[in-house]
């Protein structure tokens, strides 16, 4: 079957401890059966390593940081569409799909296509918001709290038992098993993401996740839950296994066809002792380790590109069980004269 060419624009190069979904998406494009994908990244930093990954990555182009506003956002992606004819933008930043959702219209009619979770979607699952949506969906969540200043927590301390999970509105997470841990994590995550912060009653149990895709209508595309093997200590998955876990499978259906999810998703578990899961956090994004899903039969990132060009997408029904990932430090070696050009030109 002859590939149909795709230009696709995309952001999370930053492969490094914590490292962004971009070069995982990228690796199940390249995988795809489907389509012929140009990758062009978008970086922040001159250093993100998927920029000098030229075996992925075609052509890297620096862009201004969403907190710099649409307007920056939006001429630069002009300029670069009009060297690249992006087909397709995938947004892989949390911080970044504000941005991108609002400018939704303008990015299509520049030729551009998404597929995104709706403003109203991309709301409701926010960290702030999570005891209302399992309220409103029937889903068990953790007793959590926005605040907005280390005072407002010393009011509503006592509704909580510690440890308590401290969490940034975009990113980062913390166990405080006291009022001054508390105080030191709400100020280190106030300065780096802003307010609120959440705090969240600590839920003790396994970690386990699932990474799905939603079509927009209530189906879901295809959705993998894994188990994490091995964790660092910023809570990220440097390990994980596939599960055969129908509780899990059910779970994911139910949120996908209540809230009609559109595009890809991360839906973060406990389960308890008892055998009870309960929703942390939903990322409205494909995950770092949505490659997992790759290799056990779900090339989700395929079926991205093909929803956002407006193609019939068969939903994936089965994966392979214990597929296990485990992740490695690589130090990828890169001339200075590259690093120049991309510190100056804002391109390579």
């Amino acid at each position: 079957m002859e590939k149909n060419k795709v230009t696709v624009a995309l952001s999370g190069l930053n492969n490094i401890d914590s490292p962004g979904p971009g070069i995982p998406v990228i690796r199940g494009l390249k995988e795809s059966r489907r389509f012929d994908v140009r990758v062009v990244g978008l970086a922040y930093e001159n250093l993100e390593p998927g920029i000098y990954m030229h075996e992925l990555v075609d052509k890297t182009y620096k862009v201004p940081y969403p907190s710099d506003g649409v307007e920056p956002f939006l001429e630069r992606i002009r300029y670069i569409h009009e060297q690249e004819n992006i087909q397709v933008l995938v947004p892989n930043f949390d911080s970044e799909l504000f941005t991108v959702m609002k400018s939704e219209k303008i990015l299509q009619e520049m030729g551009i296509r998404t597929f995104l979770p709706t403003l109203q979607q991309f709301e409701e699952r926010h960290k702030s918001n999570l005891p209302e949506y399992g309220k409103k969906y029937g889903v068990k969540v953790p007793f959590s709290e926005p605040i907005l200043s280390f005072q407002e927590w010393l009011g509503i301390e006592e509704k909580f038992d510690y440890p308590v999970v401290v969490k940034g509105k975009f990113y980062d997470a913390y166990i405080a098993y006291d009022r001054e841990q508390v105080s030191i994590y709400f100020n280190k995550i106030a300065a780096k993401w802003g307010l609120p912060i959440v705090i969240q009653q600590f839920v003790k149990g396994t970690e386990v996740n699932v990474v799905a895709m939603g079509d927009g209508r209530g189906n879901t595309v295809g959705a993998v839950p894994m188990r994490k093997t091995y964790i660092t200590d910023k809570g990220k998955a440097w390990g994980g296994i596939t599960l055969q876990d129908p509780e899990m499978m059910k779970l994911t259906d139910k949120i996908i066809s209540q809230t009609r999810w559109r595009g890809g998703m991360e839906l973060e578990l406990i389960r308890t002792a008892k055998e009870e899961l309960y929703l942390i956090e939903i990322n409205p994004r494909l995950p770092a380790w949505v490659y997992l899903a790759v290799a056990a039969g779900q090339n989700l990132p395929e079926a991205l590109v093909s929803l956002a060009l407006g193609q019939e997408v068969k939903p994936f029904h089965d994966y392979a069980v214990g597929k296990l990932f485990i992740r490695y430090s690589y130090d990828m070696i890169c001339d200075l004269k590259s690093f120049e050009q991309f510190s100056t030109k804002g391109e390579l």
